[in-house]
C-alpha cells in the first residue's frame, strides 16, 4: 500500500454527523490542513465518504 496526502478543502458546517466524525478520525478539522496516511482499505473507505470535502494526492 502507498501513502496519500489528504487535504481538507471544504468546511464540515451543515454536513451530516457521520461526515464530521470521519473528518475528525482522519485527523482533519480546519480548511487547508493536511495529513499523510498509509492507504489501507479503511482509510480508502473514509476518503470515499468525504471525497467532496477533501483533496487526495498519492505520494
Amino acid at each position: 500500500m502507498g501513502k496519500v496526502l489528504i487535504t481538507q478543502k471544504r468546511s464540515t458546517i451543515k454536513r451530516p454527523q457521520n461526515q464530521k466524525k470521519t473528518m475528525i478520525a482522519l485527523g482533519l478539522g480546519k480548511i487547508n490542513k493536511s495529513v499523510e496516511k498509509e492507504l489501507t482499505p479503511s482509510i480508502s473507505g473514509m476518503i470515499k465518504t468525504v471525497n467532496h470535502l477533501v483533496e487526495v494526492k498519492e505520494l
